[in-house]
């Protein structure tokens, strides 16, 4: 009986349970409460709790999360472009032919650049929109994040060298090693570059074969078509010659070929006649060399070479002229012996008659 009487005044002691706490909760919301005030009844006000002001508050989240990724996405695009402009117009004050190829590809780099930055803006800031919605709507991450850490781990180590070629494009497109247009010694193959991708450089060759090459597999560039190039022309002469009157018809020959309206821009300066490039048992070799335009080294070479020869047997100076390299470019070594064979093939083709 004591028991009983003690249970008894307990409850007669503590405090009743608030309806609107037991319809809408300790914290009740807005919506709930404007319900109860105005039905008192508890179905109502936790009909509207459940199937109204979660969905309403859990909708109003994920439109907030969304409009926040988005005006930051706009406003990093915004700043990525404004850097990559002011990257691209930097240096472009002059109007020689020089500097506007160097600023075509200042501007062609800087707007890959700007392409690639704002992907991977745009990929980040909505994951993080993505992670976080999901979070909103209930679901356990901790799961989630683990199990994509351990994929990305194993995706690593499975695809290093996919990893390794966009790095190496990244990088190439940093440091502006070549683009489209350049005409480049990648090592397994030589030739212009037709298209750049962070992954796979591709370009052609002399005889026209298209090579696809990974940019991870490419240990050392030589680029041939960055700021200027050198036409370098060897002109041998017979031994019993005035050199320093072959070195002064040599080189008013060039010069007046510099002045001309047609050559002056694609000639970036005077050439010069660097004299006597090597001594063998036929003939003395003197060179003249020429700062030209990126690839157009070898078409000044040839003109240079046709318009030497014509001078120096006007001038009673006669050489022997036989093939050179124009450059130090793989391309200028291919495109010398496509010259270099030709005449050997003309040499060669009385003595195959003769012996019919």
């Amino acid at each position: 009986m004591t028991s009983q009487a003690l249970v008894t005044a307990l409850r007669l002691a503590a405090p009743a349970e608030d309806p609107l706490t037991n319809a809408c909760g300790k914290d009740p919301g807005i919506a709930c409460r404007l319900t109860w005030n105005v039905t008192h009844s508890e179905t109502a006000a936790e009909l509207v709790r459940v199937w109204l002001a979660r969905p309403v508050t859990l909708a109003l989240q994920i439109i907030l999360v969304v409009v926040v990724a988005i005006v930051i996405r706009l406003v990093t695009l915004r700043l990525i472009r404004k850097i990559t402009k002011h990257a691209a117009e930097a240096g472009n004050g002059k109007n020689d032919p020089a500097h506007v190829l160097i600023g075509e590809r200042r501007r062609q780099r800087a707007q890959a650049l700007g392409s690639v930055l704002g992907n991977a803006a745009s990929v980040l800031i909505f994951g993080i929109a993505a992670v976080t919605i999901a979070g909103d709507l209930g679901l356990n991450l901790a799961p989630v994040l683990a199990s994509a850490g351990v994929l990305g781990l194993a995706i690593g180590f499975g695809a290093q060298s996919l990893v390794r070629d966009y790095l190496s494009g990244i990088f190439m497109m940093l440091e502006d090693q070549y683009g489209v247009g350049d005409v480049i010694d990648a090592g397994a193959a030589t030739g212009t570059v037709e298209a750049v991708s962070l992954r796979v450089t591709r370009l052609r060759d002399v005889n026209g074969v298209v090579w696809h090459v990974r940019n991870g597999t490419i240990n050392r560039i030589g680029n041939e078509s960055q700021g200027w190039a050198r036409a370098v022309i060897d002109f041998p002469v017979s031994y019993d010659q005035d050199l320093p009157r072959v070195r002064e018809t040599m080189k008013d020959t060039a010069t007046r070929m510099w002045q001309e309206p047609r050559w002056h821009d694609v000639i970036m300066e005077e050439p010069e006649v660097w004299g006597v490039e090597s001594v063998t048992s036929d003939a003395i070799t003197m060179r003249l060399v020429a700062r030209t335009l990126p690839l157009r080294q070898w078409e000044v070479a040839r003109e240079l070479r046709e318009r030497l020869k014509t001078a120096l047997d006007s001038a009673a100076v006669p050489g022997e002229p036989t093939a050179s390299a124009i450059s130090a470019g793989a391309a200028a070594k291919a495109e010398a012996q496509a010259h270099t064979t030709a005449p050997e093939a003309h040499a060669t083709a009385p003595a195959e008659d003769q012996s019919h």
